[in-house]
């Protein structure tokens, strides 16, 4: 069967879909609608029964969806039987809070090595992580199989970081800084941008009402 093609808003909320799939399971629901999904996920509930399409006939009419099923195919999806390791380059305050923050626990990404350039951290463990110098990034990349990159270093040196990962064989980066990296096309970037997203919320405070 080929692979279902889907928008990226779509690919975007399934992790969502599935977290919320886990509260259910452990509250005994056996099953769900599109609107109590939707009051839960806050997504409206034709844009899930949208997403739910793509799909195939995920959930039946006046039954909703079966929220054991439902969990087996979102896993199978997410890859969630597949543990996917990342590496941290940059252990600052940023870095030391992602390293605290357990991943694995939450997801199938756990962070298995990290990278940074003050001596005093090299060769040291953080939070059961290894730390390794950047002189060593491109080989440890390659040695352990990493083809996934969480980026916390500062703007000046972002794309040099980047283009190193990328050499080492990095596919898949989450790029922390306000800098927009260049890749090459087979290469992903997600920017997570703290101070942009701040900002924007407290522009819509500022010039949006309830009403609007």
């Amino acid at each position: 069967m080929a692979e279902t093609k889907i928008p990226k808003a779509t690919a975007k909320r399934l992790p969502i879909y599935y977290r919320y799939l886990n509260i259910l399971k452990d509250a005994d629901k056996t099953r769900a609608s599109s609107t109590e999904l939707s009051e839960a996920v806050k997504v409206d509930s034709a844009t899930i029964r949208r997403d739910f399409s793509y799909f195939g006939a995920l959930g039946k009419r006046g039954y909703g969806y079966d929220v054991e099923s439902l969990l087996k195919f979102f896993k199978k999806i997410l890859n969630q039987d597949k543990l996917t390791n990342a590496a941290l380059i940059g252990v600052g305050n940023l870095g030391n809070a992602l390293l605290n923050f357990n991943f694995h626990q939450n997801s199938n990404v756990r962070i298995s090595a990290a990278f940074d350039v003050k001596a005093d951290l090299a060769n040291t463990v953080k939070s059961g992580v290894p730390v390794y110098p950047m002189a060593e990034l491109e080989k440890q990349l390659k040695d352990q199989q990493i083809q996934v990159a969480i980026i916390t270093v500062p703007a000046d040196v972002a794309q040099s970081v980047t283009d190193e990962a990328i050499a080492g064989g990095i596919r898949g980066i989450l790029n922390f800084t306000p800098f927009r990296v260049s890749v090459p096309n087979n290469v992903r970037v997600q920017n997570v941008d703290l101070t942009n997203e701040l900002q924007t919320l407290v522009y819509f405070l500022d010039h949006y009402n309830e009403e609007a």
